[in-house]
């Protein structure tokens, strides 16, 4: 029998090998990347972006894991910093770029979720938000997102896929409310929608595919019925959202570890197809179904009035001065429930897995 003594020599070299064969997968974004679940009140690892990492890595040996989502980000904070503290970076962005140009062409994949957070700031202690406010976030939100996506995407390169994701109706929970909130569920629908679609709009003009939470998450969906214990038959949309969040049950928007499977399986979906090249103004439909088993997904209309311009703008929403927030933007789909706390709480970021 023969064995094999193991020196500081050879760990060395085996340590060089690992490097030399490693990839790697950079997620950025706010508290859905992050895992936050409040039942905790913490960060946690059932995030989409570490269930999308677990299931790569068991093709990809190799791949490593560059996990830098921060609960409260913004996309002025992802540029700018404040929110998070990255080690040797100034802001998440900063993080990322100095992490793709160490590994430059390493960089297997880079995945976003960004922008809820934006318009906190136009919503009321009433509960509605400010017209005049929310036309004033949503351009500036459009073009941070555009300088975002494309330093990204500059910073990649033939190799690299990316992907960024839309969001989620949490605001379907309303309709357990009674017929004022049933109303501000349907209300919320077509504001998510157009949201929605000038999200992915700035995505494909910079080259990142799409992933649709809306159509994966069944968000349009009011006309089939299901069974929900305790409140009898509702629409599809608002089971779903009762079953892959916490909007129902502690009037949470942040899914659960359901939703955040379903999310991983989402943006697993839109990997499984041929990356896509920068195309200015190309639709804005999602570029995949959601996993098996997963609702359809409902391609998005991207000649609406919230459509961004050439420079990543999203033009005026024209949302009454008394809008309820369930009846809000699709811009501000996590920024309801709990958004006080989004800015409270602080983590080390910039985790290597």
């Amino acid at each position: 029998m023969t064995v094999v003594l193991s020196t500081p020599g050879l760990a060395a070299a085996q340590d060089a090998a690992s490097a030399k064969d490693a990839t790697y997968y950079v997620s950025l974004g706010d508290s859905i990347p992050a895992g936050y679940q409040p039942d905790v009140d913490k960060d946690t690892r059932v995030a989409y972006t570490d269930q999308l990492y677990a299931q790569l890595k068991k093709r990809t040996p190799g791949l490593k894991h560059i996990r830098l989502g921060c609960t409260g980000e913004t996309t002025k904070s992802l540029i700018s910093g404040g929110v998070c503290r990255y080690p040797n970076a100034k802001s998440q962005l900063d993080a990322a770029l100095k992490a793709m140009a160490q590994h430059r062409g390493k960089v297997a994949l880079v995945t976003i979720s960004v922008g809820a957070n934006d318009i906190k700031a136009c919503v009321s202690s009433f509960g509605a938000l400010d017209a005049k406010c929310l036309n004033k976030a949503t351009p500036a939100m459009g073009r941070n997102l555009a300088q975002i996506t494309g330093a990204l995407h500059k910073a990649g390169t033939k190799n690299t896929r990316f992907v960024g994701s839309t969001y989620y109706n949490p605001f379907l929970a309303t309709w357990l409310l009674g017929p004022a909130g049933q109303k501000s569920a349907k209300d919320s629908a077509p504001l998510m929608k157009a949201g929605n679609a000038g999200i992915a709009k700035v995505f494909r003009s910079t080259g990142f595919q799409v992933a649709d939470l809306a159509g994966a998450f069944a968000s349009d969906d009011f006309a089939h019925q299901v069974d929900v214990p305790g409140f009898g038959k509702v629409p599809r949309n608002v089971a779903t959202i009762c079953k892959l969040t916490w909007a129902c049950t502690k009037t949470d928007p942040h899914p659960n570890a359901a939703g955040h499977k379903l999310i991983a399986g989402t943006f697993a979906a839109v990997l499984s197809r041929p990356a896509a090249p920068a195309a200015a103004g190309a639709p804005a439909a999602a570029d995949a179904p959601a996993a098996a088993g997963a609702p359809a997904v409902v391609p998005v209309n991207a000649t609406g009035p919230n459509q961004p311009s050439a420079d990543g703008r999203l033009a005026e929403t024209g949302a009454s001065s008394t809008t309820p927030v369930v009846a809000g933007t699709g811009l501000a789909v996590v920024a309801a429930g709990g958004g006080a706390v989004y800015f409270a709480r602080r983590r080390r970021a910039g985790a290597q897995s």
